[in-house]
């Protein structure tokens, strides 16, 4: 897939936070601590800014607290930091190309409670005052792209596990804010092809989510850019400012359009997109940002999109329906850097790739952004 994760820089000795607030739309932006503050908006309107920490829900706009870093150590980017020395990437074991199958079933295991932020409907929200500047940015002309296909060649892939399933040590780039726990890595995992090489292992006995980025197998022993895992049961975040194996901190799996979800029907969750350049904040639920730009005039991390009402589906094939149908209630939510409108699913020989390349018919002109300032978890 055409994602890159472009991590912020930080100063050695000061860590800023900084806050654009768009029109009272969002309820919370808050800015990588990075070296480059030359994007950051000066004199304009009065910062909102949340103090880090996990939450439930967005921070109120009510009483705007300035937040400072209340760690040392900066937080890591998809690039090699700075202040440490380059560590040389390990000759990866060569895989083979995993040949296209069902996946199997995801079985009782929720996906985040039906109260999570992904689950929750949003076609009634208002539109955020600054919607038509920020579809602009993202690409008012471009097309939707479905970022998955039959032929397995493409898309982010999962693998089923459980409690009999070997736990292994990964060595992460990145590691202060990876979660250095046993993974469940299978003996052929499917790992997402291209540069991004994402790793998603769902264990079904204990409900619980794992995901590894930059994924490689050398030596017998697994490396990963950052890794992160999540109780399917529940709604508690990553702390804030801590990456995931997504640039937006935020689990893949919530946003990816699966086949079985499309051939019952309906996709009842928000979606996973990426934007070619982003600012330097996130917005709840996001956790982290990897952009250096204006929060004025460039989308945050964890910017909710969705399809006009007004727009007509009836020439759409039935699996293109349901994802725009999808689009419709429960949105879209952007979560790294990469083409824009590219929507994340998982590959499945099932899927028909002429059905879903319609979906391009729809433009960044048939999307609005949502103001989700009431919107949260629980």
């Amino acid at each position: 897939m055409a994602t890159a994760h472009i991590r912020s820089t930080f100063l050695s000795s000061l860590a800023i936070a900084a806050l654009v607030c768009l029109g009272g739309d969002w309820a919370e932006i808050t800015p990588a601590v990075r070296a480059d503050t030359s994007s950051l908006v000066r004199g304009g309107p009065s910062p909102n800014i949340a103090p880090s920490g996990d939450r439930t829900g967005p921070a109120s706009l009510a009483s705007p607290v300035m937040a400072t870093a209340s760690r040392l150590t900066p937080a890591p980017g998809r690039t090699a930091r700075p202040s440490a020395t380059p560590k040389p990437r390990p000759t990866p074991t060569p895989t083979p190309s995993p040949t296209p199958s069902s996946p199997p079933a995801l079985s009782a295991c929720p996906i985040f409670p039906a109260t999570n932020v992904w689950n929750k409907p949003i076609d009634n929200l208002p539109v955020a005052s600054s919607s038509a500047t920020m579809i602009a940015a993202v690409g008012l002309t471009a097309g939707l792209h479905p970022d998955f296909s039959a032929a397995g060649s493409y898309g982010i892939p999962f693998n089923i596990v459980g409690a009999a399933t070997p736990r292994a040590r990964v060595r992460f780039l990145y590691s202060d804010e990876s979660d250095d726990v046993g993974y469940p890595i299978p003996t052929a995992p499917l790992i997402e092809g291209g540069s991004d090489r994402h790793l998603i292992m769902v264990d079904t006995n204990a409900c619980r989510l794992y995901e590894l980025y930059d994924t490689v197998l050398a030596n017998g022993a697994w490396t990963a850019g950052s890794g992160a895992t999540w109780d399917l049961g529940s709604n508690a975040l990553r702390p804030d400012g801590w990456t995931s194996a997504d640039a937006a901190g935020l689990p893949i799996l919530a946003g990816l359009v699966r086949y079985d979800e499309v051939a019952a029907g309906a996709i009842l969750h928000a979606l996973r997109f990426t934007a070619p350049a982003t600012c330097a904040g996130h917005l709840y639920p996001a956790r982290h940002n990897t952009g250096s730009r204006s929060c004025s005039a460039y989308p945050p991390m964890g910017l909710r999109v969705r399809l006009k009402a007004s727009a007509n589906l009836s020439g759409f094939g039935s699996q293109a329906q349901v994802v725009l149908s999808a689009l419709k209630r429960y949105g879209m939510i952007l979560a790294d850097n990469g083409s824009p409108w590219y929507i994340t699913g998982a590959p499945d020989p099932r899927w028909s790739d002429d059905v879903l390349h319609a979906l391009g018919q729809i433009h960044g002109s048939d999307l609005e952004v949502v103001d989700t300032s009431g919107l949260g978890s629980g």
